[in-house]
């Protein structure tokens, strides 16, 4: 069974390194795929320095939505049978990909989501208005999909063959983790929540400050509602 780690990366050329080093350590059947968005700093030539990963370079900043579908594409290329997303900045943890791969080769989903909610923890949590936003996405993507998911922003995702070859053709742009939640619902792809542990960020900042939160909740909201009234679309 082929797999494959896809790992969006901007501006984390003090990280991705020990990211790559952590997954190869763990499981050396694991290809790993770093799509460096169009980063100012290093992370493209710290990554091929590792020596366990292929690099593609995007010419220009396409976001995670443009990058993480780039991976997507990849795998439906090559031929992947599993493929999950990884963030690039350490918060993921590597012991937590088996996890991910269990329910998909059982077969009892198509997708697999890593939560740090489904059940009570003492680790790492985010930001008290990332949890409020995170609390209202479940409310309304739990009701559009008829499915109650608790981690609608999880970066930590992993995918069978189908959602593969349909979200290299598909894969939302604007705010690709909660919209992609809708698009799977109502495509009907059998989707599952396990828990998993995530570490604090060392380096870097996130993209998602407590100033912008709100203004991020609204937009967020208004491109699930339009995703939501979209189609159910045709797989090929």
């Amino acid at each position: 069974m082929k797999k494959l780690a896809i790992i969006p990366a901007y501006n984390e050329e003090k990280v991705i390194n020990s990211v790559i080093n952590e997954i190869f350590t763990f499981d050396e059947s694991i290809d790993i795929l770093i799509v460096n968005d169009a980063s100012t700093d290093r992370t493209g030539e710290a990554a091929a320095e590792s020596g366990h990963a292929t690099v593609i370079n995007l010419p220009c900043n396409l976001g995670i939505g443009g990058a993480v579908q780039t991976g997507f594409k990849y795998a439906a290329k090559y031929g992947y049978d599993i493929a999950f997303q990884y963030d690039g900045d350490g918060q993921h943890v590597a012991e937590e990909i088996s996890k991910l791969m269990l329910p998909l080769e059982r077969h009892e989903a198509e997708v697999v989501i890593g939560s740090r909610f489904c059940q009570k923890h003492n680790g790492y949590r985010s930001t008290l208005a990332r949890r409020i936003g995170i609390k209202i996405f479940k409310i309304v993507n739990s009701l559009l999909v008829r499915q109650w998911i608790c981690d609608n922003t999880s970066g930590f995702r992993a995918y069978n063959k189908r959602a593969i070859h349909f979200l290299a053709k598909n894969y939302p742009g604007d705010y690709p983790e909660p919209e992609a939640i809708i698009l799977l619902g109502r495509n009907g792809f059998r989707m599952v929540e396990v828990f998993t542990r995530m570490r604090e960020r060392t380096e870097g900042d996130s993209s998602i400050t407590a100033f912008r939160a709100m203004y991020y909740m609204v937009k967020v909201l208004l491109a699930i509602f339009m995703c939501a009234l979209r189609p159910r679309l045709e797989e090929e």
